[in-house]
């Protein structure tokens, strides 16, 4: 039997620890990667050429029939030469109207690759890049909006023989006055991204927008639910090549008019990183420098933050007869009663704002909690659940 003082002195240790490793992943890490990407980090450029490689833009689609169309258009109008353009619209079981549309399109260099069977993103991807005929792959949503140069500007990096993927930049617009939504968090995310991409050390890319060399697409195990997560890191651990991020390279999409809309989202990425641990967990070898920092700080910690914040609470609640540790008790209760009250009441004016950063936060912790309990009972597949970010 464990003495009083051991217990107590153990249920101390994991406070703290607990509570350092969550000031870390959201404060302690921003700072260190900021500070280090501007000592040790260089500002990649990349090339003005006339040299415009075959792009092909591939969109995997299930029952995209509002927004198929109006994508279509924006394709178009894309400021990229036609004859060095595709537009592959692969329809994974569509049931709606989704490839009577792409038909009836019209337009010479638009494809429609039309799977009968619904077998989920990742093998949609695997099938549509394999008949692609550009040297470039562009790999968006039916849902979001390129900026006319957004091609041009994603193209112009592949002179570089050591760039492998280069990662776009989504900005948020609100549903309703379509005014950009760009919060705190998405902020926060682009900060990292950028500091991140001055070390080599980006993670990933938005699936919203990003390139990549067709000769680097790694093929994905089906029921891979993170494609855009997985699909850069396996191109870099395979051939070294830098994952870069091209903050004028510009997609737009609309952001959900409710936080719960998020919380599908998140679960899902949250259950799909640590799907994705078996494909990537050599990223975390000491050896590969920055990259393995931000892998493990950004990405691994953060998924497995949750577990902290719960053992933080429950010691803190176990330690409350020390005046210390009531004052710490009270304070977690504070803003977790402050999250809820920001979920219950959304539209309390300015009352939510002040609630809505902590609503997030404890959003998003949860959400990642339960993506992790869908992972461990081996339910997470690669079924469509297309959300829009929340802007934070």
């Amino acid at each position: 039997m464990l003495s009083f003082k051991t217990v107590t002195v153990l249920a101390e240790v994991s406070f703290w620890v607990c509570t350092a490793l969550v000031v870390y992943v959201y404060a302690g890490y921003p700072l260190l990667i900021w500070i280090a990407s501007r000592i040790f980090g260089t500002a990649p450029k990349a090339s003005e050429s006339n040299h415009w490689p075959f792009l092909s833009v591939v969109i995997a689609a299930h029952n995209e029939e509002s927004v198929i169309g109006e994508r279509l258009q924006n394709l178009l109008a894309l400021d990229y030469p036609a004859h060095q353009l595709e537009i592959v619209i692969a329809s994974d079981g569509s049931t709606d109207r989704t490839c009577d549309i792409v038909r009836a399109c019209g337009a010479p260099n638009v494809r429609l690759l039309e799977f009968a069977k619904n077998r989920g993103k990742a093998a949609v991807l695997n099938d549509a890049v394999a008949l692609a005929r550009g040297e470039i792959l562009v790999l968006s949503d039916a849902n979001t909006m390129m900026a006319p140069n957004a091609a041009r500007q994603l193209a112009r990096w592949f002179s570089h023989e050591e760039i492998g993927v280069v990662c776009g930049r989504l900005v948020l617009v609100d549903q309703t006055s379509g005014q950009n939504a760009d919060g705190v968090y998405w902020k926060y995310e682009t900060f990292l991204k950028c500091s991140e991409a001055r070390l080599g050390a980006l993670l990933g890319a938005n699936g919203a927008i990003y390139a990549m060399r067709k000769s680097l697409y790694p093929g994905l195990p089906n029921r891979i639910a993170v494609d855009d997560f997985v699909i850069p890191l396996l191109a870099h651990l395979t051939s070294g090549r830098r994952i870069e991020y091209d903050a004028d390279a510009i997609a737009y999409e609309e952001t959900p008019l409710e936080i719960r809309s998020e919380f599908a989202r998140r679960s899902r990425i949250g259950a799909g990183g640590f799907q994705s641990l078996s494909l990537l967990w050599p990223l975390m070898n000491p050896a590969r420098g920055w990259v393995a920092l931000s892998f493990v700080s950004h990405k691994v910690l953060r998924w497995i933050c949750p577990f902290f914040l719960v053992g933080a609470l429950l010691t803190s609640l176990l330690l409350s007869t020390d005046p210390l540790y009531r004052v710490a008790l009270g304070t977690q209760l504070v803003l977790y009663t402050t999250a809820l009250a920001g979920y219950l009441w959304p539209r309390l004016g300015s009352g939510y704002r002040v609630a809505k950063l902590p609503t997030m936060f404890a959003a998003m912790n949860l959400a990642l909690l339960a993506g992790f309990f869908t992972w461990a009972a081996r339910r997470q597949g690669g079924a469509w659940a297309r959300t829009a970010r929340i802007s934070g």
